[in-house]
């Protein structure tokens, strides 16, 4: 796995944007690394952020939590990131997280399949997390 660009955590909670405060974010990815770094970097954000390991377990987090925002990889055991977009589809709308694809897949039919299934944003791995948080953010504030 190529490293990823990591800005430094803030210690205090004092540059957190109170809108973002307690927004929950699932984060869906079969790599530990990836989600170390996006629960590490969304949670000193103020965001309430769990994390599953593949499919499976995301629609168990959806169910059990209705998290407001998932970050979803792609290729994963269980069950995709394919499948669990179009599981979301059966979902009352209300009920569905905004989602922003985070994945290795990025060709324009990757790209197309997912817009086609409701992925709101996609951002290709390896990812810069300043420009991840800045999509984060703008979805949650356009919500």
């Amino acid at each position: 796995m190529e490293a990823m660009p990591f800005r430094p955590v803030i210690s205090d909670m004092a540059g957190i944007d109170p809108a973002m405060k307690g927004h929950r974010v699932l984060v869906v990815d079969d790599e530990p690394q990836v989600v170390w770094v996006l629960e590490l970097a969304l949670g000193s954000e103020g965001y309430d952020v769990s994390t599953a390991r593949n499919g499976v377990e995301a629609m168990a987090q959806i169910s059990a939590n209705h998290p407001e925002l998932m970050v979803l990889d792609v290729m994963m055991p269980r069950m995709d990131g394919w499948s669990v977009m179009r599981e979301l589809a059966k979902l009352p709308a209300e009920e569905r997280p905004r989602v922003v694809m985070v994945t290795a897949l990025a060709s324009g039919r990757d790209r197309a399949a997912a817009l086609e299934l409701g992925v709101d944003a996609y951002v290709p791995k390896p990812f810069d997390m300043d420009e991840l948080l800045g999509v984060i953010h703008g979805l949650q504030k356009a919500s």
